[in-house]
């Protein structure tokens, strides 16, 4: 039987080459982001549906895209927003609130309960490094990460404790080089959209809990948790 996947935040970036990773892989798929024509310019062949998740309908859209797939196996989600913010401007900070972490609980938690009411699935999300410590260079970006973390970590609990046949992978690159990050001076070690997301798909099919990506990242992650709080909020970090 073809397994089922969908993509949101598919129009760019890493949920698009995830995307064309899974079809490509023989994966029945079907597509969503806030821009349908970039979603049909990519999938003329595919179900696509335009999915603001920000937006309240956004859970009967997906449910809706999940129906004309036929089913869900697999639920990736890869929309998300940040940028830096060190003049703490309150439109970036609220809107990256918004999307994710309103809109990361809003869909993810949609895709949960239709895998607890549908036999199960997996539920794989792209969440990022910055949820490791606190930026100060892009304050909303890394604390919804971390959220993002967490929120996973605990759902992933409540399932097992449910008995519920659901499997999760957070999935923790590194700085990629994406819309995502506008301006990309600064940045250290970018990493490239495609290569990444052949790690994001092969971290599902190993059915990882946490996938940190790529190997220098683990490193450095694994380094910045050894930091002490004292010293880490007197460093400076992508000025």
């Amino acid at each position: 039987m073809m397994k089922r996947a969908i993509i949101m935040g598919a129009s760019s970036g890493i949920g698009l080459e995830v995307a064309k990773i899974l079809k490509r892989d023989g994966w029945q798929i079907g597509v969503a982001a806030r821009r349908a024509d970039l979603l049909r310019e990519h999938f003329p062949d595919v179900p696509v549906e335009a999915i603001d998740v920000t937006a309240a309908d956004a859970p009967e859209l997906l449910l809706s895209l999940i129906r004309r797939v036929g089913g869900m196996d697999l639920y990736f989600h890869s929309s998300g927003i940040g940028r830096k913010n060190p003049a703490l401007e309150p439109q970036v900070e609220l809107g990256t609130m918004r999307t994710n972490g309103l809109g990361f609980v809003r869909m993810i938690g949609t895709a949960y309960r239709y895998m607890a009411e549908n036999g199960g699935g997996h539920i794989a999300a792209i969440t990022s490094v910055a949820g490791t410590k606190g930026l100060g260079v892009a304050p909303s970006y890394s604390a919804t990460k971390a959220f993002q973390n967490t929120y996973l970590q605990a759902l992933e609990q409540q399932a097992n404790t449910k008995g519920l046949n659901i499997a999760f992978t957070d999935i923790r690159p590194g700085f990629v080089a994406t819309a995502l990050l506008g301006e990309l001076s600064g940045y250290p070690l970018l990493m490239e959209a495609g290569s990444v997301a052949e790690e994001c798909v092969k971290a599902v099919y190993h059915r990882k809990h946490v996938a940190v990506i790529d190997g220098r990242w683990r490193v450095i992650t694994a380094f910045w948790r050894l930091i002490p709080n004292w010293v880490w909020r007197r460093m400076a970090f992508l000025k």
